[in-house]
């Protein structure tokens, strides 16, 4: 397959923000909650080294409880040496993504830790395979604009995962990759290597293609590991996501505004010690908002609630002036199926029409985001697509308007053929490549394929024929050599 495309009409950074789930007043009235919930209850800090941070920076710490409590004005004050905008690059330079004030970019995420089976359709433990695989899947499809690497290799010991399965994903596709990460050895090899990718660390840093995701636990924690890892990333300089994942009823309020209030405090909890840490350090504001059903007490996915959730996140951040990471797109559906597709289309669309800037999670799992599916993917690249033209509107003026057409063709005529029409073909309308449109009669002819099996065609098709932009053999083996933990034989 080349790697030369067609311009996509529909690409990340169109401008959203046309829903708004919560009333400007919402806003303001969210944030003085959460300001209450700084200065009244507080945020449990468990990492030494964080607290004396905070101390140090002026906010009220209680060593003792491991309590760090603030004012408004020391919240507000401390924040503001976060970047408003924040480009995260890919190694190509077609991948860059301007994050700033309502622009929308769609990505993968997740850390499953199975995948269905490509060839026999079952569910089985993710490897290092997949991991490359997803990536190199990503890679083509091109209403996906990002790689959160989405599963987990289960093959590896867990001082060996971080290394490689980052660069099994950077060496699969050029779009930017982000990760979880799990020792702060990895992280600090991520970073050396990245360097030498990049050329040098001043070069990475000034073009970083790689970020990492560190999480704030709910409700109201700051780990004692995961801050230990967040600390460790901010020394790297580079980008960092610190999301809060709160489930309104379980984890958070038993009411959507009540667990944004919450969710919103252990965000800004993330955002403050990257800049008290290091002031001007590359963060989004980072949210992972869901529901429980309480008639069952499951952890929920793919809610609408959690897509309405979400997009109030975006209304949020820019309160705050802040980039933001939030999430869609993930379903509670066990294969790809209806399910899949209209609960992963719900969230995701919110999301994008609200102006969300990183929307990860949005294309590839299955099942609370414990699995992947190769034709998901596939699927969800078309979802994405649509919620993108959805994003970029209704465009009116004198050209689309098109009076003269109108008169040009007069009654009874017929647009079909009109150069206007040719003209706005490529532009005007998205086009699935899953969706069949035939007639009945063509569909069976064709073998009565579902949008399942086309979809999996057509992911085995790419994994056969596309060939990213892979990583210079020298720099490869320098890697291969230097790295602690990296393995070659997983190398295809």
């Amino acid at each position: 397959m080349s790697r030369r495309k067609k311009q996509n009409p529909f690409p990340g950074g169109l401008v959203g923000g046309s829903y708004k789930p919560l009333k400007d007043g919402d806003v303001e009235k969210i944030h003085k909650a959460t300001m209450k919930v700084f200065e009244n209850t507080g945020i449990q800090v468990n990492d030494e080294r964080a607290l004396k941070a905070f101390h140090d920076a002026g906010a009220q710490v209680d060593f003792d409880q491991k309590m760090v409590k603030a004012t408004e004005d020391w919240i507000m004050k401390t924040i503001k040496t976060a970047p408003e905008s924040i480009t995260l690059y890919g190694r190509e330079d077609k991948h860059n993504m301007d994050l700033d004030g309502f622009k929308v970019y769609i990505g993968t995420g997740g850390t499953a830790t199975n995948v269905l089976d490509i060839d026999t359709g079952k569910r089985r433990p993710s490897t290092m395979e997949d991991v490359q695989k997803a990536a190199r899947l990503v890679d083509a499809l091109e209403n996906i604009h990002y790689f959160v690497i989405s599963c987990f290799p289960n093959e590896l010991e867990k001082e060996n995962v971080d290394v490689n399965r980052f660069y099994g994903a950077l060496r699969n596709t050029t779009k930017h990759v982000m990760g979880g990460v799990y020792t702060k050895e990895g992280v600090r090899n991520i970073a050396k290597y990245a360097e030498m990718i990049a050329g040098s660390k001043e070069a990475l840093l000034e073009k970083p293609f790689v970020s990492f995701i560190t999480c704030v636990m709910s409700p109201l924690v700051m780990d004692k590991d995961y801050t230990d890892l967040m600390l460790t990333a901010i020394e790297t300089g580079l980008p960092l996501a610190t999301p809060t994942a709160p489930m309104a009823g379980s984890t958070s309020p038993g009411t959507l505004a009540g667990t944004l209030v919450q969710m919103n405090a252990e965000a800004l909890s993330g955002v403050l010690l990257t800049q008290i840490v290091n002031p001007g350090h590359p963060v989004l504001y980072s949210c992972v908002p869901t529901t429980s059903d309480l008639r069952t007490g499951a952890f929920c996915f793919g809610s609408i609630e959690m897509g309405m959730m979400n997009a109030a996140c975006a209304q949020l951040s820019r309160f705050y002036r802040l980039p933001n990471y939030t999430t869609a797109g993930v379903n509670e559906a066990k294969i790809p199926d209806i399910q899949s597709g209209y609960e992963s289309m719900a969230t995701t669309m919110l999301c994008a029409l609200a102006g969300s800037n990183y929307i990860h999670d949005a294309a590839g799992l299955l099942e609370s985001g414990m699995s992947i599916s190769y034709e998901q993917y596939v699927v969800d690249n078309d979802i994405l697509g649509m919620c993108m033209r959805a994003v970029k509107g209704i465009e009116v003026n004198d050209e689309t308007l098109a009076t003269e057409v109108i008169n040009d063709v007069g009654p009874a005529g017929n647009y079909l053929s009109h150069e206007h029409t040719v003209m706005n073909m490529n532009k005007e309308f998205f086009y699935n490549k899953v969706s069949d449109r035939n007639t009945r009669a063509r569909w069976e002819i064709e073998g009565e394929i579902d949008a399942r099996e086309k979809a999996r065609r057509m992911a085995i098709e790419i994994l056969k024929t596309h060939k990213p932009l892979f990583i210079d053999q020298h720099i490869e083996q320098k890697i291969i050599q230097e790295i602690p933990g990296m393995l070659s034989e997983w190398l295809d």
